[in-house]
């Protein structure tokens, strides 16, 4: 429920700023006629249940525009208290930024140069994905974006008393346009619809907050006393990249085709150029240095008569602009040599830059070349910024991963067999030391399974032709672009050898002195808890096949590293659901320190792909703390996470929040190699009680899960249904539409658990764990409790269960309970649950006593405040749910489907309300 921002919010302040927009809304809402509704809003002690209103679905609207002014108001006093703490006490006053970060190297007495050797080996790949987790429409979210803008805008003081009117009329306008917007998708987004979205942020945002970030990483480092001069250079800064699933993430989405993939990365490429060319044509304008006034160097002027000649005619146009400048002309020569926005024709004769590298080296020199006339701040102010923008987004703006689960590989595969003439159906049947010694044999060979004229089957042509897009985009633009291949699902080692066969298919595979050797990274993703626990085992006998040894040390050379890099991909959110949060965090600890091991003995560095979402059951959590929370050496590659859904818009859709978040993660991993460099690794005493904690809870989360009648109760006492019937993404929410738990995605799991208010995903099985220790070992009990507030493993999964049981409430559980239309269902299940509620708040206050209490004002004062407003959405919710349930039990479909719009607002108003969905 709470953001990263929460542990800083002036609460006062935000009650200012939400008093203000509250009655900004209310005068909107009176000047339209809807006096009634303005007043009798929650939040001014005159609210009214939803059928008391002239008009129940425009009711719901204004609760959920209201829910928003208020999280707005709450994130835009987290940001200006954090200004405000920054500006009084300094930037090393917050926890999780530079500031911090740099002073407690300084502390540790680290040496200037290990911390200058130290930064630009953190490396954040941030990963933007479409899960369907995003209730609200494009339009009403840019809406909220402009009335942010203006709220930040009311903070200046320079305002006289007619300009601050001024504003409040340009807030009003926004709200009135928000009230005559409908807030619901009436058609599902498309692929188009996600891709734009993505590409917004990483055309319009991030290259506006990496400038920002790196000040802020100077700021704090001339702040804590270290000489500026040794991060002048661009290349002595922490690297950030940005990659994207939209469009090539294919696990359970039939919509998403090869010529969806090609769509994808010829726009993310356009959106690159057209970014980079933007960019250049600004530095241009500013360099208008004189050679009258100062003199180029040789190097200089050698590179821009290289240029002017490989450039041909548009070099000599490039040259007779901007006379007596020539930086200004290198840079027109620069324009010139970028590639076309457009793909280039066959006929088309190219002859500039074929990748961003080769413009990094020229931006270099530009920069060189400034400091040799004692322009150092021109460089450092003007090119610095620009070299940043081409080294993060290059060519291509992000990378594009492409991920399909394993028994569609499996099918396309055995089709593929079928095809060349083989027993394609046998394996599907054979067991995996059958299937190994066909792929050990199969992988031996460089023949192909087909003909290009040849058709095998349905999966077969989907995985071959989206393997034909990547080999076409390698063979115009190289990898760049190209993320890795994910395997979902990934439970034995055949499911990532088989990844090879389609890549040899294809023409994705390249000799080698040894072999082929595949030229994209084929990435296994351990998701449930079985598999995880599994995984290590998987990983090294994949690390040791000869095939994957050659691609491993084939990128190495490639990219130009000391060591061979193999990225791991780890699934929170299907762990979550099938073991419960205690079982699921601690689990995902355990095998990265296990991946990490079996990735040492191989001579491997394992590079770890954290799939989160946007919720607490999902693997959210305050940054900061996940990230001290990770195991020893788990990023001594970088570290790779998801963003998905409604999480991307709530931390990143304003420039100082987009700041604020990535320098969490920046700061928090150079944080934790940093401290690592100065210790050795120890197990931690009280790993073995963990994993005790561990068994416990999932057996008590299973016993839950796996009672007799347990879907029905799921299904009747959350509005799954709902959900399932919404269009706030253009993926399914099943995989393969079977009405059962195991097919059910996480998403819609959390999503349904959280709107009901038992967040159940969120704590369940905690409890049992704590009691069970406390009952059988007391004295391990009370060394957990002395220890847990320090240790950070335990201290993440207990304050993220303590703060998802807070978002629970038992009273409105019992009233989504009641749907349930077996009694003896309905007891048992809510006994069971009831029982763990209480079971878990008990122990976790045992275990914490007073040491979590600001958190939990904290926590608390967030509820609080929503209590009212959601109680009464939460039994409109349960009446329409009842009345729509019966409309479709007897038949009458179209009356059901009636109702659908102003269910769906309540499952957006909830949402709105708690901050969250799956």
């Amino acid at each position: 429920m709470l953001t990263t921002t929460s542990n800083v919010i002036d609460f006062e302040k935000a009650e200012r700023d939400f008093t203000f927009l509250l009655h900004c809304f209310q005068e909107v809402l009176c000047d339209l006629g809807e006096k009634k509704l303005a007043d009798h809003l929650p939040w001014q002690g005159a609210s009214l249940p939803l059928e008391h209103y002239p008009d129940t679905e425009r009711a719901l609207q204004a609760f959920s525009i209201v829910f928003q002014l208020l999280n707005m108001a709450e994130e835009n006093s987290s940001a200006q208290n954090r200004r405000a703490l920054e500006a009084d006490k300094g930037l090393s006053h917050l926890t999780g930024l530079w500031g911090r970060t740099l002073l407690r190297f300084r502390e540790r007495e680290i040496p200037v140069e290990e911390i200058c050797s130290l930064l630009p080996e953190v490396v954040i790949n941030t990963v933007l994905t479409a899960h369907p987790t995003e209730a609200k429409r494009k339009t009403v979210l840019e809406q909220h974006r402009q009335l942010y803008l203006l709220l930040v805008k009311r903070e200046n003081q320079m305002w006289t008393p007619l300009e601050q009117l001024e504003i409040k009329s340009e807030i009003k306008s926004v709200l009135e346009r928000l009230w005559r917007t409908g807030e619901l998708l009436y058609e599902k987004p498309g692929i188009d619809d996600e891709r734009r979205n993505v590409i917004h942020y990483l055309y319009n945002i991030f290259p506006e907050a990496l400038p920002m970030l790196d000040k802020r990483l100077q700021q704090a480092w001339r702040e804590t006393g270290f000489d500026p001069a040794h991060l002048s250079d661009p290349r002595s800064l922490p690297r950030l990249n940005f990659g994207s699933w939209v469009g090539g993430d294919r696990d359970g989405h039939p919509l998403v085709t090869a010529e969806v993939t090609e769509e994808t990365l010829a726009e993310m490429r356009r959106s690159a150029l057209k970014l980079v060319r933007h960019h250049l044509y600004e530095l241009a304008s500013k360099l208008s240095l004189s050679d009258r006034l100062q003199t180029p160097g040789k190097p200089l002027v050698l590179r821009i008569e290289t240029l002017k000649k490989k450039l041909a005619e548009k070099g000599s146009d490039a040259l007779r602009k901007n006379r007596h400048e020539p930086w200004r002309q290198f840079l027109n020569l620069l324009i010139a040599a970028l590639p076309p926005d457009a793909e280039i024709p066959a006929a088309c004769n190219h002859c500039g830059y074929n990748a961003s590298v080769e413009l990094l080296e020229d931006l270099s020199l530009l920069r060189h070349s400034l400091i040799a006339v004692g322009a150092q701040h021109l460089a450092d102010m003007e090119v610095a910024p620009v070299y940043r923008i081409v080294q993060t987004f290059g060519f291509h703006l992000g990378t594009l991963d492409i991920r399909q689960n394993s028994h569609i590989h499996e099918l396309a595969l055995s089709q593929l067999m079928t095809a060349a003439g083989l027993d394609g159906s046998g394996f599907l049947e054979w067991d995996e030391t059958a299937r190994r010694v066909f792929l050990d044999l199969e992988l031996q060979s460089p023949r192909p399974f087909t003909h290009p004229d040849m058709s095998a089957g349905a999966e077969a042509e989907a995985v071959l032709a989206c393997y034909r897009v990547l080999l076409k985009h390698n063979k115009s633009y190289g990898t760049d672009g190209l993320g890795s291949l994910i395997v979902s699902m990934t439970r034995n080692v055949s499911d990532l050898l088989i990844v090879y066969l389609f890549a040899r298919e294809v023409g994705l595979m390249t000799p080698t002195g040894d072999g082929d050797a595949c030229i994209l990274p084929v990435v296994p993703l351990f998701e449930t808890i079985e598999d995880l626990r599994k995984s290590p085992a998987i990983l090294s006998e994949f690390l040791h096949h000869p095939v994957t040894r050659r691609s491993l040390e084939y990128r190495r050379e490639a990219a130009g590293k000391p060591r061979k890099i193999q990225q791991a991909m780890i699934g929170y959110s299907d762990s979550n659901k099938d073991g419960g949060i205690f079982t699921s965090t601690w689990t995902l600890y355990r095998a990265q320190e296990t991946l990490i091991a079996a990735g040492k003995e191989s001579g491997t560095d394992i590079l770890f792909f954290h799939g989160r979402g946007g919720s607490i059951s999902r693997g959210a959590g305050p940054t900061h703390r996940f990230i001290k929370a990770q195991p020893y050496g788990s990023f001594k590659t970088g570290m790779c996470f998801t963003e998905q859904g409604e999480t991307i818009a709530q931390k990143y859709a304003n420039r100082i929040s987009a700041v604020y978040n990535l320098e969490l993660f920046m700061a928090g991993v150079a944080g934790a190699l940093g401290k690592q460099q100065q210790s050795e690794h120890r197990a931690h005493p009280l790993e073995p009680m963990m994993d005790l904690l561990s068994e416990k809870s999932y057996q008590a989360y299973r016993e839950l899960i796996e009672t007799k009648g347990f879907l029905t109760f799921f299904r009747q006492a959350t509005p799954i249904d709902i959900i399932e019937s919404s269009r706030i993404g253009s993926r399914p929410s099943r995989r393969s539409g079977k009405n059962s738990l195991e097919d059910l995605r996480a998403i819609p799991w959390v999503f349904s658990w959280n709107q009901a208010r038992f967040s159940l995903s969120g704590w369940y099985g905690v409890g049992s764990a704590l009691e069970y220790l406390h009952e059988s070992n007391p004295e391990a009990f009370e060394e957990i409790r002395q220890r847990s507030h320090a240790w950070p493993p335990l201290r993440y999964i207990i304050s993220n269960a303590d703060t998802s049981i807070a978002s629970a409430d038992l009273q409105i559980m019992r009233q989504y309970a009641l749907m349930v239309s077996d009694r003896s269902v309905r007891e048992r299940f809510l006994g069971m649950i009831e029982a763990e509620y209480h079971r878990t708040k008990t122990y976790i206050d045992l275990l914490y006593t007073a040491q979590l209490e600001t958190q939990r004002i904290n926590v608390n004062r967030f509820i609080s405040l929503r209590r009212e407003g959601l109680d009464i959405l939460h039994r409109q919710q349960i009446t329409l749910l009842r009345q729509w349930r019966e409309l479709k039990n007897s038949g009458k479909q179209e009356e059901a489907e009636s109702m659908l719009p102003e269910l769906l607002l309540t499952v957006n108003a909830i949402s709105g309300g708690l901050r969250t969905t799956g």
